[in-house]
């Protein structure tokens, strides 16, 4: 969505990086490139105005006149006023104290309201609520049979007492839903309703009445991201006409602009509070501010891969093949499983599009071809469970076996065998630097000419103390065991001055 305006943004800046200084023309260069960019990007212009007058405002004053990188301090300018136009923070949910508590959803027809009816329910009870899907929108051929599967994907219940397809009143079942949560111990209302194609009388008194009828905590208005300055006119028609808490944005994962994320929050004075970002159920996630302007200025996204890593991956099975991972034990079967977690993720194109300075591999990430990782579980699923177990009993002949097996050549089970090899022994190696459990440490032995014996010695020795240290230098025996060892000359110890006395250095307070 936001990859065209991430790319301008990303030039624009990059090109102050390599000054020491920022004079005032080019602190305005700069400012006009950035409303150019927010223009073509779809961003409303009283919002491209006032973001523009308040960066300009603070990259001319002393903020960054008195930095010692005035390139980064204007970065940081535009970090802060996006996350400002986005919300500032991300803002909750707010449920009632004693519920039932109710969220309406309200928007155009084509918005999503019903598949984010959804995912929303899906949201929740993972959240360890007890939702209850509402079908109100009556007038949609087929909306009730399309709320009814997306709940049962879901696994939440669906309140349909009425067919719909014209039959019934949205309002009736809307009241009767809340006596139905209270009798059933749903702790969540969610009341999906009708849409239009475009702003009508109609659509606005429905709303409204149902509104009236439920009384909800929450009215959420869904906006599709992909309407550009549409967005921002029908958002304020629906303020005005019914009134809404908080913006749902859906569709995050189009080619468009993105300028309606960046508009309707500023205009309308409401907060977003969650994002859509593709078709399946589990493409949702609260809005956060902070992380989406750092997705736009192309420095990443860590805090969200995080946290789909928590989701997706056992934390036991995890510390289970880090164990493996330091001894040298890891079977091509813990392979397949932490494979099949990142899968689980999503695609393997957008979690590396969440490190930071991944806007730079753009070409190559969409090279990543999501068939090789198929191709790689194919083989390891066509051996038994004895050669996941031992690769090292995967001869000529069972190697001709899984390729026929697996549908590739006999190359492509020497490459996978092979790089494992290659991946476990440097993992290893690692595991023994960070002092992991088990792990086989990567530092060579200590020359015989360095132990300091009479005669013996070819080069000046440094007396050790505390596990390797030399004498003079502070006591760090609280650190773990594998940082108290340092390997010989480690940061030119051995090729010091003479006279160089390491106690009179002043280190940081704990």
């Amino acid at each position: 969505m936001f990859d065209t305006l991430s790319d301008r943004l990303s030039s624009v800046l990059q090109n102050l990086r390599g000054k020491g200084r920022l004079s005032d023309a080019d602190i305005d260069t700069t400012a006009r490139e950035i409303r150019i960019a927010l223009l073509e990007a779809d961003v409303a212009l009283p919002v491209v105005r006032a973001f523009i007058a308040k960066v300009k405002e603070r990259a001319k004053g002393a903020e960054v006149s008195a930095a010692l990188n005035p390139a980064q301090q204007v970065v940081k300018i535009v970090n802060d006023e996006l996350i400002a136009i986005l919300g500032g923070e991300t803002r909750r949910l707010n449920l009632a104290k004693t519920p039932p508590s109710v969220i309406m959803l309200a928007g155009l027809q084509g918005a999503g309201k019903t598949t984010l009816a959804g995912k929303l329910a899906r949201w929740l009870k993972a959240q360890g609520h007890a939702p209850l899907l509402v079908a109100c929108d009556l007038q949609r051929p087929n909306a009730v049979t399309q709320l009814q599967v997306v709940g049962e994907r879901a696994g939440v219940t669906v309140f349909a007492p009425e067919p719909g397809n014209g039959v019934g009143d949205p309002v009736e079942v809307a009241r009767r839903s809340i006596d139905e949560a209270k009798r059933s111990h749903y702790d969540v209302v969610v009341v999906d309703t009708a849409g239009r194609l475009g702003v009508d009388e109609e659509m606005m008194r429905q709303a409204a009445d149902i509104r009236a009828a439920t009384n909800p905590d929450e009215v959420l208005f869904v906006v599709d991201a992909m309407i550009g300055q549409d967005a921002v006119t029908t958002a304020e028609a629906f303020r005005d006409g019914v009134g809404f808490t908080g913006v749902v944005l859906t569709k995050l994962d189009g080619d468009a602009r993105g300028g309606a994320a960046l508009s309707v929050r500023e205009v309308t004075g409401v907060p977003i509070l969650f994002a859509s970002n593709g078709e399946k159920l589990e493409d949702f996630d609260a809005f956060h501010p902070d992380r989406m302007a750092s997705r736009i200025l192309g420095m990443g996204d860590l805090l969200t891969l995080i946290e789909q890593a928590e989701q997706h991956f056992d934390q036991a099975q995890a510390e289970k093949a880090a164990a493996k991972i330091g001894t040298g034990e890891l079977t091509l079967e813990d392979f397949l499983e932490q494979m099949l977690a990142v899968r689980k993720m999503g695609p393997i194109a957008n979690l590396l599009g969440m490190l930071p300075g991944a806007g730079q591999m753009k070409d190559a990430l969409a090279q990543v071809d999501e068939k090789h990782i198929d191709r790689l579980q194919a083989i390891i699923r066509g051996m038994t469970p004895a050669e996941r177990q031992d690769p090292k009993i995967i001869n000529a002949s069972r190697r001709v076996r899984i390729a026929n097996g697996s549908g590739v050549q006999v190359r492509d089970v020497n490459d996978l065998v092979n790089r494992f090899y290659e991946a476990r022994k440097m993992m290893q190696q690692m595991a023994g630097r960070f002092g992991m459990p088990g792990g086989r440490s990567a530092t060579k032995k200590q020359p015989k000419g360095r132990k300091g014996k009479k005669g013996k010695g070819k080069g000046p020795t440094q007396p050790r103390v505390r596990g390797g240290f030399p004498a003079g230098m502070p006591d760090l025996s609280g650190m773990p065991p594998s940082l108290q060892q340092l390997p010989p000359g480690f940061g030119g110890m051995d090729q010091l001055p003479p006279g160089f006395d390491p106690s009179k250095l002043k280190f940081p307070k704990k």
